[in-house]
């Protein structure tokens, strides 16, 4: 089988009803992101980073998986497929993808403020029950949830540089190549491998050359996507 490494962005949740962060009529347009995702406002006023984070759980409990997700499910029927999201949703996964490594933390998870990244403060909370001050990690400190702040390093980049180091074909759908340190993982991709960009919008030529851009939605743009992997496969 062919090793299919697919990076995936914003864009892809956005088309199942979640908004995005940086669209004109994103997040970060209603809320102060210092306030409320870094890890200096997290110190600050972590109640207020609680009620928005959970404002965030809970509305992942009204959206469902859309046709990209559904599809790129699907091609592991045809291709050893690894899927590096920037989304802290868990879509892909709800979609019977299988094998999927999250850059920047999981909404579905809490962990401990002390060391958020060891094992044994990770855990899942159920959706529709909040993180509430004094609750407890197995580390005794305060429970928050399992994302990457900003100011805060991205642990599982040095693993997604390796995948896409083995990709056979490599595919952004639906993010911009404007947040780091995810953008760099184009620079690991081996030279001989075609590489597809699903997305509407443009992109730095020095980060895409050579990439086939699909100048699309995630949803209009994964059947074509699928039929030119089809093609060029003799399936």
């Amino acid at each position: 089988m062919k090793h299919l490494v697919v990076l995936t962005g914003a864009g892809v949740s956005a088309e199942s009803g979640l908004s995005t962060f940086r669209d004109s009529d994103g997040l970060w347009q209603q809320y102060d992101v210092m306030e409320l995702a870094s890890i200096q406002g997290y110190r600050r006023d972590r109640s207020k980073v609680l009620a928005f984070y959970n404002d965030r759980r809970n509305n992942l409990l009204t959206v469902q998986p859309n046709h990209a997700h559904h599809v790129l499910s699907e091609l592991e029927k045809v291709f050893k497929v690894s899927i590096i999201t920037q989304n802290v949703d868990d879509l892909h996964e709800r979609a019977g993808s299988t094998n999927v490594l999250h850059l920047h933390g999981e909404l579905r998870k809490v962990t401990g403020s002390m060391n958020p990244n060891d094992p044994k403060c990770i855990k899942e909370l159920p959706l529709d029950q909040p993180i509430r001050i004094g609750d407890k990690a197995a580390d005794g400190s305060q429970l928050r949830p399992f994302i990457v702040f900003f100011g805060e390093s991205v642990p599982n980049m040095p693993k997604a540089a390796k995948i896409v180091e083995e990709a056979d074909i490599f595919i952004v759908i639906g993010t911009s190549l404007v947040v780091y340190p995810a953008a760099n993982l184009v620079k690991y991709v081996p030279r001989e491998s075609p590489c597809y960009i699903i997305d509407p919008g443009n992109f730095d030529s020095s980060l895409t050359h050579g990439f086939e851009h699909i100048k699309t939605t995630a949803v209009a743009g994964i059947d074509i996507l699928k039929e030119k992997l089809f093609d060029n496969q003799g399936l």
